[in-house]
Formats: C-alpha cells, structure tokens, sequence
C-alpha cells in the first residue's frame, strides 16, 4: 500500500503569548499542498520506519509507536517515506509523515478492536500533526490542537522558494522570544475570526491577503538573511503576494493560476523552486 503525505503551508501565522506548558498560542490558516511524501507500507517481521537521507528523529517512527502504546494491533509493519518535501523549510513535512502513519489506524483494526484516540496522539507528537490528520484548509489555534476545517478555497497556485531548508523551529521560536514578537490573545481571537469569515465561502486566500501575515519572519530573518532576498525575487517575478511559510526559510509566492506560477517560476530560474497546487484530502 502507498500513502500520501501532504505538505502544508501557513497562509498565515499570528504567534500569540506563552502558555504554562511552554508553547504559544497560536492563529494560523493551514492549507495542504499537492505536494506530498509518498509512504510505502507493508507487513514486516518488526515494526520499522526508513527515510533515506534524512537523520535524527523521526516523527513518522515515533508515531507508529505511539499507536502500538495505545494498544493498536495490527501486524508488524515496514514503512518507507520518500521524501518529497524539503526538510526542515516550514513545510511541515515531518508532521505530514506522523499524520499519515496515525491513518492507518483508521480502517486497519479487527473487529472489536477499540480505535486509538488519533486527536490525542496527533497533538502529543507536534504542534503541525493534529491539522494533518485530514488535510484540509483549516484554521489552527491553540498550540496546533484546535482544528476548525473550512471550506476547500477556490483554485490558486504556489511557488515554494526553500531556500535548502535546514532552519529550526524552536531557533526561531527562541529568536521571536529574544525580539519580544507575538500578540495578546484578544487580538489573537480577532484575527481568528476574521480569517473564519473571509475563508468561510470558500474564497481564494488572494482575495483576502491584507490578512495574510507571518508573525515569525522577523526572527527567522534574524537567523537567515536570505529569506528577504527569496521574498523579494518572488514580488518581482510578479507574485501577488509573497510570505514565510511556518518558521521558514520556504518563501512562498502566491499566483491566481498554476500557469502563472510556472512563469514565473521559470524567470525566476531557481534550482529550489517548487510550483504546487492546493492538495486534496487523502
């Protein structure tokens, strides 16, 4: 069997104040990406996750064992991401594998079985993963785990500039902390719903991109320059609107249609480009 992995993007990202558990609150409109890891599953003598590549921690890995410690019994597993999405760029590619991993657990359990509380393990394992259990356009607050799913935007396209990732979120986060970044959390609820509104129609995020902000460019600027020359390519190669993903470094470029992303993508000349549409649930 072969799973998809959706990347995501941040429309926008408003960082609000430190809760007690150390994370922020957050306000940010997520939208899947066609984008996508592709992960091979079949049976194996032991539970085993590969990614080739990639080293560290893995959050597909450490999902599987999360739906073992809640009791999930299907037969020992082999899976095999590869990765399509770049590492560490704001992309929330990690979260994508995690999210897709705890799927399985959907259809898979015998007759019987009690299902595992997906919500709970998608928000014990990340911020990004709980959005990514049914990729949709949704508006995420809290740390991640409050999901609020819109409806499916009318048709836009993405230029994705990574930059060759590699940038950490809790760096930038720690660097957003030191310039003293984030909003109050009454300001926080109304930006909430006004994005609620302007995306309830199933709108182009274009028509409402005066809302369309990343409170965590300034931090991630600090620690990579570069992004402010990859925002700046991407306005002038004609992008309506241009913004940080996540905690970046990925610029993104926002375009009416698929064909004038490719244009641009292609005055651009970047080997890092990547032109995307809007995904669709898997």
């Amino acid at each position: 069997m072969r799973i998809q992995a959706p990347a995501k993007l941040n429309l926008c990202l408003y960082l609000g104040p430190t809760r007690d558990d150390g994370l922020h609150e957050l306000c940010s409109l997520f939208e899947p990406l066609a984008l996508a890891d592709t992960i091979e599953v079949s049976e194996s003598n032991s539970d085993e996750v590969l990614c080739a590549g990639v080293e560290g921690e893995n959050l597909a890995a450490r999902a599987l064992v999360a739906l073992r410690e809640a009791g999930w019994q299907s037969p020992p597993l082999r899976l095999e991401i590869e990765k399509r999405i770049p590492v560490a760029a704001g992309l929330g590619g990690g979260s994508a594998d995690a999210a897709a991993v705890l799927r399985l657990a959907r259809h898979s359990g015998r007759a019987g079985d009690e299902a595992p509380d997906l919500e709970r393990i998608a928000a014990g394992l990340g911020a990004d993963v709980p959005s990514q259990l049914s990729p949709a356009l949704a508006l995420v607050q809290g740390a991640g785990e409050r999901v609020a799913r819109l409806p499916a935007p009318a048709s836009h396209a993405s230029l994705l500039l990574p930059g060759g990732g590699g940038l950490s979120t809790a760096a930038v986060f720690a660097e957003a902390d030191r310039l003293g970044l984030g909003r109050g959390e009454a300001e926080l609820g109304g930006l909430a719903s006004r994005l609620r509104r302007a995306a309830a129609d199933g709108a182009s995020p274009l028509e409402y991109r005066d809302l369309l902000a990343n409170d965590l460019e300034p931090a991630a600027l600090s620690l990579r320059p570069d992004i402010g020359g990859a925002l700046d390519a991407l306005r002038h190669a004609g992008a309506p609107l241009a913004f940080m993903s996540g905690s970046g470094p990925t610029a993104v470029g926002l375009f009416p249609t698929l064909a004038e992303a490719k244009s641009a993508a292609e005055r651009l000349d970047r080997d890092d480009a990547i032109v995307c549409e809007a995904g669709q649930a898997p």
